[in-house]
């Protein structure tokens, strides 16, 4: 008999990563409607935190490769979602900007957003939802400091 530690339906890892993957899925599949990749959706989501931010952090928060950034910034900039501007600090960098245009787009996925993550919340009471949020703060916050 498998113990609760070792059944991959209850690993701890294997949820957490599971999850994670159907939030994308769900989320994803909504952002296809506005014609929004995963990529293009991820930087617009970062860009909406700390727009005005280097390519090279933009990178390092996408977990890309700065070459793979560049060419989805290029995409992103033909099709009018953002500006590149010289970083005044550092002639060598540019920082990335949303344009008017992907203003609309920041409200619908907020929406998205909010939709998924009632789907993924259905069934937990307020205080079920305030206490995971809080467990996986602190889950983030012991793997941030290793």
């Amino acid at each position: 008999m498998i113990s609760p530690a070792d059944d991959p339906e209850r690993s701890f890892g294997f949820l957490l990563h599971d999850s994670a993957r159907l939030l994308r899925r769900d989320f994803e599949r909504r952002a296809r409607a506005l014609g929004l990749t995963r990529a293009q959706w991820a930087a617009i989501a970062h860009l909406r935190r700390q727009e005005g931010c280097n390519q090279s952090t933009l990178a390092d928060l996408l977990d890309v490769e700065p070459i793979t950034l560049a060419r989805l910034l290029d995409r992103m900039e033909a099709a009018g979602l953002i500006e590149r501007r010289p970083d005044p600090a550092d002639r060598r960098a540019r920082l990335v900007f949303l344009t008017a245009k992907a203003k609309p787009l920041i409200e619908r996925l907020a929406e998205f957003a909010a939709e998924t993550r009632q789907n993924a919340l259905a069934g937990l009471s307020p205080e079920e939802q305030d206490r995971f949020v809080e467990a996986l703060l602190r889950v983030r916050a012991n793997l941030s400091r290793r």
